[in-house]
């Protein structure tokens, strides 16, 4: 059979790769799974309850839950019908919630916890769309999911395949609200055609074949981690779901996958905490460690360095890169890293031990994947974010914006045709905002976000993420936002990694009774500033970061600062920390 729309992905894996495993998930500190067939059995019984409950083609179901398996048996039920599925970040406001319910006249959601369910029972009453709310899990108060399944009458599955039947791969499968940094959020409507290409053609750059394992933790609202889905589904990877982000190192011990998807800050973290573990250590031991890191860190594809650095590389390999190996279950074949820029640095020391990270490219509306890297065919670049996948187009705008053309570019945004204008232009070109260049013939490299480059009062520009990413190679640094629109030199709001400050403090003898204490304290100052001293030598002298304030609490997705892709919510954090940029510039800002 040929896979043409969302959910013929199931019926291709019972057909090519029936799984006893097909999704996976921890229920009572036991794996459940679920076979293909199960899945596929589900599914149906889905799709005939919400026949019963009266959904046409064109509604539109909101899915508001963490990762696991009844996501995805509600996701192709829904489909199936013709219906749409809104998938929302579960961590967005109230009144995003009101925004996206409204704009897409949701009739349904579904629930994974209390949290949620608060949230969505404060606005109810100002959607006069919805008609009912239904929980993953069994919560007083609110109908559990599977009251859906039990409306299902079998003698109805002709009608059923009929709806099948009449859905087409060019029509709306989804519709998903970029979460953005300012305003409200956008809908881009996702055909079914956007998101089938899309996982195909990325394909063979998938270093698995149908007897892998991966994990997933990464939200299923976004589209990354949703078109992973189907791909693992038509090359019949199994997909086990992390219990929850603090779970992620135990389940990976457990489930020891071959692949997963994470962001770059999330790599960061798991190379801070193998550091701080090798930092524990003491003498020869304490020197083997940090010799072999600092091997990696200079690590080339192809056997560049030669014959001697290789030669050193399987001793490093043998002594302590195995070790990080066995941390991550013993099987990691792959790493895909998206969202935002990678540190260059992490690429090598990973890929020295064996642990290939791959750097990709994409956006929501593009249906995400763009280009990523891939050891094979030479296709690793370090500090670029790979070659384009099949079927994807990429041309650099004469300012230096990536502009992208392929059959997973969505439909427009939902009731924006004016925004959509924007962003398409009349040949198709889906106009991305970030700023970039091909390099080495084919290799495509992000400079930076075209809306986030700022000019100085002097006329020199500035692109913050590259200073940004640089700053974040220090262990005092967990979080920086680079500032200076129309100022006479650019400056920093730090967030420093608390944890490790905290220890350094202790080791130098510094009292201290708050984070507000510890960061006014003149040393601590002092160390931040001479990182920064250290990493400005890298850019031009009008690039430097001139000042630096420190922030007293760690940035969150639940304080405001970043968005649930830990994306900056750079004008948030101005406002938020106005008098520190007032100590920095002056009044007047």
């Amino acid at each position: 059979m040929e896979v043409k729309r969302l959910f013929d992905s199931p019926y291709y894996q019972l057909e090519k790769f029936p799984k006893e495993d097909a999704f996976a998930c921890k229920v009572n500190g036991i794996w459940k799974k679920y076979s293909t067939q199960e899945y596929i059995d589900l599914a149906n019984k889905a799709s005939l309850g919400l026949l019963e409950m009266g959904i046409n083609a064109g509604d539109k179901i909101a899915l508001i839950s963490n990762n696991r398996p009844e996501w995805n048996i509600m996701d192709i039920a829904i489909g199936q019908l013709g219906a749409i599925v809104c998938p929302v970040y579960p961590t967005v406001s109230e009144n995003d919630y009101k925004f996206i319910f409204n704009d897409a006249e949701v009739k349904y959601v579904l629930v994974s916890d209390a949290e949620i369910l608060a949230k969505v029972n404060s606005i109810k009453q100002d959607v006069p769309s919805l008609k009912g709310i239904f929980s993953f899990t069994k919560m007083e108060g609110v109908n559990f999911w599977t009251e859906i399944l039990d409306r299902a009458k079998p003698e109805r599955m002709p009608e059923i395949e009929a709806r099948k039947n009449a859905v087409k791969e060019n029509d709306m499968a989804t519709i998903i609200y970029t979460s953005g940094t300012t305003g409200n959020p956008k809908g881009a409507m996702i055909s079914h055609k956007n998101l089938i290409s899309n996982a195909q053609n990325c394909i063979e750059r998938l270093p698995v074949g149908s007897d892998a394992k991966a994990l997933s933790f990464l939200p299923l609202c976004h589209v990354y981690e949703r078109m992973l889905t189907y791909l693992f589904q038509i090359t019949g990877v199994s997909v086990y779901y992390a219990e929850s982000m603090d779970t992620i190192g135990e389940n990976i011990r457990e489930v020891k996958p071959d692949i997963f998807a994470a962001v770059p800050r999330l790599i960061e973290k798991v190379y801070d905490r193998i550091i701080a573990k090798g930092s524990e250590q003491k003498g020869i031991k304490k020197a083997l460690f940090f010799w072999a890191v600092n091997l990696g860190l200079r690590y080339e594809v192809n056997g560049a360095n030669g014959w001697w650095y290789e030669f050193q590389l399987k001793i490093a390999n043998k002594l302590i890169f195995s070790k990080w190996r066995e941390a991550l279950g013993g099987n990691v074949k792959a790493i895909a890293s998206g969202s935002a820029p990678l540190q260059p640095r992490l690429a090598r020391v990973f890929m020295a031990a064996r642990i290939p990270v791959m750097e990709g490219y994409g956006l929501t509306e593009t249906a995400v994947v763009v280009s990523v890297n891939c050891e094979k065919n030479n296709g690793v670049m370090f500090g670029s974010v790979g070659r384009a996948i099949q079927s994807v187009q990429v041309k650099i705008a004469d300012d230096g914006e990536i502009l992208i053309k392929s059959p997973s570019v969505m439909m427009g945004y939902y009731n924006r045709p004016d925004l959509t204008a924007e962003v398409i232009d009349a040949e198709g070109w889906f106009h991305t905002g970030d700023i970039g260049e091909i390099v080495n013939t084919d290799f495509l490299k992000i400079t930076d976000r075209k809306k986030e480059i700022f000019k100085t009062s002097g006329g020199k520009y500035v692109a913050p993420q590259l200073l940004e990413n640089k700053f974040k190679e220090s262990k005092f640094i967990e979080q920086v936002m680079v500032i200076g629109e129309g100022k006479n030199f650019p400056a920093a709001l730090v967030q420093p990694a608390f944890a490790f400050l905290k220890e350094w403090c202790e080791r130098k003898e510094i009292a201290y009774s708050t984070n507000e204490e510890m960061i006014k304290n003149q040393d601590v100052i002092a160390r931040i500033q001479e990182d920064i001293d250290t990493y400005n030598k890298d850019f031009g002298k009008w690039e430097q970061v001139k000042k630096i304030e420190l922030v007293p609490s760690e940035w969150s997705i639940k304080t405001g600062e970043l968005t649930p892709t830990l994306k900056l919510k750079r004008k948030f954090i101005l406002e938020k920390n106005k008098d520190l940029v007032e100590k920095i510039y002056g009044k007047g800002i």
